[in-house]
């Protein structure tokens, strides 16, 4: 099961190629993709986000996950996500949203089994 392509991005607005809804804040991993709510595991700007937020990407076997930080940046992501990431053998990329999209989209062509989050406005 491959990686679904993030087809457009726009501020506040991702659409996933073969999903009808439009996000605003998305997760995606090999087969699937859904609303990234935030209020699940009360996640802010800061601290940013939690392994709990990266948790049902994971498990969906994951060699690599993207984080979009936000079009500013300003979604922070600390040193402990990173760990939890790494410390279950993921390779993990913490980018700019526009970067990231571009990043998770070229590893998803190359048949990678990559996730992501992805925060579409600050």
């Amino acid at each position: 099961m491959s990686s679904p392509e993030i087809a457009s991005l726009s501020w506040g607005q991702m659409k996933v190629k073969g999903c009808s809804t439009t996000y605003k804040d998305c997760k995606v991993w090999p087969g699937g993709s859904r609303t990234w709510d935030w209020r699940e595991t009360g996640t802010n700007h800061s601290p940013g986000v939690q392994p709990a937020d990266l948790e049902e990407v994971v498990k969906k076997g994951v060699k690599t996950v993207v984080i979009g930080r936000g079009m500013s940046e300003a979604l922070q992501v600390p040193s402990s996500t990173v760990d939890y990431l790494k410390q279950n053998g993921i390779d993990v990329l913490v980018l700019q949203t526009e970067k990231a999209v571009a990043e998770y989209n070229a590893l998803a062509a190359q048949g990678v089994r990559v996730g992501g989050v992805f925060h579409s406005t600050c």
